[in-house]
């Protein structure tokens, strides 16, 4: 390709996921001229098939990752504010019994045996009740309520399982909607002036003294565009992106770990989840999702290759099916299972014996050998991504000569301009403006667009007026919607990481559904939306 480069920038972030997504945001936000380039849909890998939790880490205080728990765990309050739609708190009951054992090697288990030998690896109940009154106290929660102990003997939590689990403590952690919240940031990061790019592959950039020149791609068409700083936030691909599109010769490695979970026919009737100890020293949670189902993971395993595709495997599989089945008392079964999904975890490689081990913190890396910065992203947790890119922006701002400071905590993603405990509220105030919905599909919208489920449904008086019904409350209307505003191209795009809807859908639907997309993108697709009509 010859001629001009197309656009210039100050800041250009490869990777669409919530780390891209968190560092343009803020970038943006400072008055940083962004571009961001994800070569799939947004939140395609990682970023979309996580346990979906805030939370702290509970399970990393075992290995003395004290900096990075008490950072997750003020972060939990920090976001619950800022997207009371997408995350709300949620109890967590976690049984106890003797057999319970540490993971073979973790900090606390060796010092334990050191001054305990008989104990033999076996995690005591005061151990975990000191675990849980620090993980009630490092944060300094607000919002949030402590640990209680339960007595399952007459508690509903102890319904459920084996009656050997006589005792459990319940703690607090949230649930977040991770693919929403990459999408949200997206969107945040567009309305403060970034250039948001899917499908765009990053074919090389070429550093020069005071600049990268980017060479971009996507479908027949290549361009090029420069920045006075790249960032490197591919995720699972961060390695490859050293190693060949910018050809550096950094040093630092990223462990790839694959999670895998489940997701079964509801397990159980509370709304409150399970933290399952097993016998290895692992841990499992047990969650309730979409109303009908129960999440189950995850699994910790080396992953060498980041474009294969993860998978949830059949010994995967088997094996959470075997650890929920050690405390349902009744057994979960392969029938029960009716999705899996996995993930990689782009982890800094720290040299750790096992996945397990390897550590969760992030790192960052600027590298300005032979000319423009780059920052390589290593490693994250979805409950640290802000103050992830707040260290990033700490690394970026000063070479681009930009004095503003931080400013994302509390204020709240699109949609999240509404108190913690809004959600029923606003579900109310929505079924007021339009009658016809249902209290499930107004409770579905709100948690999915908040706020923006008043301009999504702007317009409408009439259930006629929503277009054509695909199904489960998808409708024309939110589909356009979706595509004017989420950058939606296709159903997997809709059904899997804007919603969770994918659970529900037929083949049938989801043909129809890509059928319609393709008109709205190209500008093709009408219904008899009022809204429509007028605009």
């Amino acid at each position: 390709m010859s001629g001009p480069p197309d656009h210039n920038y100050d800041l250009f972030v490869i990777g669409g996921g919530i780390n891209g997504c968190g560092i343009a945001r803020d970038a943006a936000g400072r008055g940083i001229n962004v571009g961001l380039a994800e070569m799939n849909d947004l939140a395609s890998a990682t970023s979309s098939a996580s346990t979906k939790l805030f939370h702290g880490g509970l399970r990393y205080l075992e290995y003395f990752e004290f900096r990075l728990v008490r950072e997750a765990l003020i972060e939990r309050e920090v976001l619950l504010r800022a997207m009371p739609h997408i995350s709300w708190p949620m109890r967590f009951v976690l049984p106890y019994h003797r057999d319970m054992r540490f993971e073979v090697g973790t900090p606390t288990s060796k010092l334990l045996t050191a001054i305990m030998p008989w104990m033999k690896g076996r995690r005591p109940a005061w151990l975990i009740r000191l675990g849980l009154w620090l993980y009630d106290t490092l944060g300094g929660r607000k919002i949030l309520p402590g640990t209680e102990t339960l007595d399952l003997r007459d508690d509903p939590a102890g319904a459920p399982l084996r009656p050997k689990f006589t005792k459990a403590y319940e703690y607090s952690d949230c649930w977040i909607e991770d693919s929403r919240l990459v999408v949200l940031n997206a969107r945040d990061a567009r309305a403060r002036g970034a250039k948001i790019m899917t499908r765009t592959r990053v074919q090389r950039a070429e550093r020069h003294a005071d600049h990268w020149q980017v060479t971009l791609s996507k479908g027949d068409r290549t361009w090029q565009v420069t920045a006075r700083m790249l960032v490197n936030a591919g995720g699972p691909w961060v390695g490859d992106i050293i190693r060949g599109v910018v050809q550096t010769d950094a040093t630092e490695g990223v462990r790839l770990v694959r999670g895998s979970h489940i997701v079964t026919r509801r397990l159980f009737d509370h709304d409150r989840s399970y933290f399952f100890q097993g016998t290895d020293g692992r841990i499992i949670f047990a969650i309730p999702y979409e109303q009908d189902f129960t999440l189950i993971g995850t699994t910790d395993a080396d992953h060498e290759d980041p474009d294969v595709e993860p998978v949830c495997t059949e010994e995967e599989r088997d094996y959470l099916i075997r650890f929920a089945s050690d405390y349902f008392a009744k057994p979960v079964t392969r029938d029960d299972v009716v999705w899996s999904f996995s993930g990689v975890r782009p982890l800094y490689d720290d040299g750790a014996s096992s996945a397990t081990a390897a550590t969760r913190d992030y790192v960052l890396k600027v590298d300005e050998a032979g000319g423009a910065a780059l920052l390589n992203v290593f490693g994250g947790k979805i409950t640290t991504y802000r103050k992830l890119a707040e260290a990033a922006l700490t690394k970026i701002a000063p070479r681009l000569d930009n004095q503003q400071g931080p400013w994302t905590a509390g204020v709240p993603l699109p949609g999240g301009d509404f108190a913690v405990d809004g959600v029923d509220d606003l579900v109310q105030s929505l079924r007021d403006a339009h009658p016809f919905l249902s209290g499930p599909w107004a409770h579905r919208l709100v948690r999915a667009y908040g706020t923006d489920a008043f301009d999504l449904l702007k317009g409408v008086e009439t259930v006629g007026d929503l277009g054509e019904d695909f199904g489960n409350t998808i409708t024309a209307q939110e589909l356009d919607w979706s595509v004017k505003h989420e950058w939606t191209r296709t159903a997997e795009d809709y059904l899997w990481r804007r919603t969770k809807l994918g659970l529900r859908a037929s083949d049938e639907e989801k043909t129809r559904m890509n059928e319609f997309l393709k008109k709205s993108r190209s500008g093709q697709s009408v219904h008899c939306s009022k809204n429509r009509k007028s605009g």
